[in-house]
């Protein structure tokens, strides 16, 4: 393909094309530019408010530690309110467990009743207080630790400094939210990383002397109650820190126990009640400090997750971009392309009009600039034909006056005139075959040149009869035939020269004329509505290959030039005038056997439906 040559035919001379292109171009640039704009601006806004969501998430999660941290603060208080349960707690921490079961056994021993106690209120509380994993209550007096653990699980342990670090431990414990002691994990026997702890004092009621701490140990894993209104709209993690940074609570599952890995990204994060995205890493971050609880809520969501919010956003975005530039270029399009087919075909009548062609005419009646050059163009080629018939087609008729004076000299009759003539001439010496030849094609020339506004059936057959009967003479009775039809077919007007032409195709390519039995029929007959006229003829027959070739240059003209010339101008001008489905079909068996041409007409008209015949030989 010349590129070139099409770059010149379609872009380069073209000023209609150029302005498309520099509109598309100028109208696509700008909806992407738009579109990037606004995906940017409602992508963030997205994220702000995913963001937000997770704030409010973080909030809920600090509501429901502070209860949780309310509680633990209220249970000294509640004991201190219960003179009885304050004095058995105080005898509780200030003796040996064995001395504290003695003095219970006395008291029920003196009253009769079983009064309120320290162990069955820590027992009672576990029970009540579902997200409360342990209850242990520490004696700084006896360096002693009393676990009471879910299923009613009771420890005593002695945890002396000469051999433990757990005094030094308690020592410093404070009323935050941190993580469970080490130590004290560790003397208890157990990990449990998903637990968060709060200590309280314990002081003696009557004398507020110190006795040693309440440690609560709270179940991590209940704060993702707290985010059950949340769980749909929420995307990313969200984390509750200690003071020193471990992770007291992790959605994710991953962090418990641990270090907080994001700490320094975090610590961007300056304003407590604000968010912001990291600087780097990818991340964006919440945080929510609590200075009463003394622990941090963070928030992380990565920039994946934060992509799923308006993942899509990206495909609304594009679509209607796609809309917009298809619309925006395409009805401009349609009125330019309109614009260069009326200017394309002012450059066809001016191609004409250079041709020679001064009739043709552009009859554009619109009014705008390119109307007005159409009207004047026509307006033009009106004067200039007038202008041509004063001066120049006075004399070309006249031209035409004295050529036909001259040929109407040249009389068709006198032609009939001689025949006839000779006819006569031929008579009177005996050569009456040779009369009858010559009667025969004057018959049948007078029937070509003859203007008729008809052209019949009846007319066609008689022309094959009279070509037929010039060669029965000129084969002295070789040949035989046999023409029949319907006389109410006879009236049929059929295209002039469409069955003689096959009939002579026989007489050239299919007579066996050293033989005396050639014979051909011609028989005309309503089929489907149709007219069919079918010429046999018992001739030399068509090979296969020669049959394949025939057909191929009938229904394949323009792939074959030459051969059956007469066959395929039949074929053709019965399928301009009433269709592909009408023309010839030939068939035969093979050489030898004879040929069967079939040609179909439509039908036009009724009559009665009883054979007429016409036979020769």
């Amino acid at each position: 393909m010349d590129i070139l040559g099409f770059y010149r035919r379609t872009v380069k001379n073209n000023l209609f094309t150029k302005a498309i292109l520099l509109f598309s171009f100028i109208t696509i640039v700008t909806v992407i530019a738009f579109s990037y704009f606004m995906f940017v601006s409602m992508s963030q806004s997205a994220v702000r408010r995913e963001l937000d969501n997770q704030k409010a998430a973080m909030s809920a999660i600090d509501r429901y530690m502070g209860l949780r941290m309310g509680e633990a603060q209220s249970m000294m208080p509640d004991i201190y309110r219960d003179d009885a349960l304050s004095l058995d707690l105080a005898y509780f921490l200030m003796h040996p467990y064995a001395e504290y079961v003695q003095y219970r056994l006395d008291r029920y021993g003196q009253t009769g009743f079983d009064s309120a106690g320290a162990k069955q209120y820590m027992e009672n509380l576990l029970v009540s207080k579902t997200d409360i994993r342990a209850l242990i209550l520490y004696s700084s007096e006896q360096q002693v630790l009393y676990a009471f653990g879910s299923g009613r699980e009771f420890k005593a342990l002695s945890v002396n400094a000469s051999h433990s670090y757990v005094p030094e431990a308690m020592a410093i414990q404070n009323a935050n939210a941190s993580a469970p002691n080490t130590w004290v994990r560790r003397e208890l026997g157990g990990e449990q990383p998903d637990v968060y702890s709060v200590t309280v004092p314990v002081n003696d009621k009557q004398t507020l002397k110190n006795l040693g701490q309440l440690t609560v140990w709270f179940d991590s894993q209940r704060l993702s109650d707290a985010l059950t209104a949340y769980e749909k709209e929420m995307r990313g993690d969200i984390f509750v820190l200690a003071a020193d940074g471990t992770v007291l609570f992790d959605t994710s599952g991953r962090y418990y126990g641990k270090k907080f890995p994001y700490a320094d990204g975090l610590e961007t994060v300056y304003d407590v009640n604000s968010s912001g995205p990291s600087a780097s890493g990818g991340l964006y971050f919440n945080k929510l400090a609590s200075t009463a609880g003394g622990y941090t809520i963070a928030g992380i969501m990565s920039e994946a997750e934060a992509a799923e919010s308006y993942r899509n956003l990206r495909g609304t975005i594009e679509t209607i971009g796609a809309v917009c530039i298809a619309f925006a270029i395409l009805v401009p399009s349609l009125f330019i392309v309109s614009f260069a087919r009326r200017t394309n075909r002012i450059i066809r009548l001016t191609q004409k009009v250079k041709r020679g062609d001064l009739n043709t005419r552009l009859k554009d009646r619109r009014e705008d600039e390119l109307g007005q050059i159409a009207g004047s163009f026509d307006d033009m080629l009106d004067e200039l034909n007038r202008h041509i018939d004063r001066v120049y087609k006075a004399d070309i008729k006249q031209k035409h006056a004295e050529l036909a004076a001259l040929q109407a000299r040249i009389n068709p009759h006198f032609l009939y005139n001689t025949l006839e003539v000779i006819r006569m001439r031929a008579v009177s010496q005996g050569a009456r075959d040779v009369g009858e030849m010559i009667y025969s094609l004057s018959m049948l020339f007078k029937g070509f040149v003859q203007q008729k506004e008809r052209h019949t059936l009846k007319d066609e057959l008689e022309a094959c009869r009279l070509y037929l009967e010039l060669f029965r003479i000129r084969y002295k009775d070789k040949l035989a035939y046999d023409i029949q039809a319907e006389p109410g077919l006879m009236e049929l007007e059929i295209p002039k020269l469409s069955l003689q032409p096959i009939v002579e195709n026989y007489i050239v390519h299919g007579i066996r004329s050293r033989d005396d039995d050639n014979r051909i029929v011609i028989f005309a007959v309503r089929e489907q509505g149709d007219v069919a006229v079918r010429v046999r003829d018992n001739g030399r027959g068509i090979s296969a290959d020669r049959l394949r070739e025939l057909r191929e240059r009938l229904y394949r003209p323009e792939e074959s030039e030459e051969g059956a010339f007469g066959l395929r101008s039949v074929h053709e001008r019965l399928k301009l005038l009433y269709g592909p489905e009408y023309g010839i079909d030939v068939h035969s068996r093979g050489a030898g056997t004879g040929t069967l041409v079939e040609i179909r007409y439509p039908d036009t008209g009724g009559g009665e439906r009883h054979v007429q015949s016409v036979s020769g030989g």
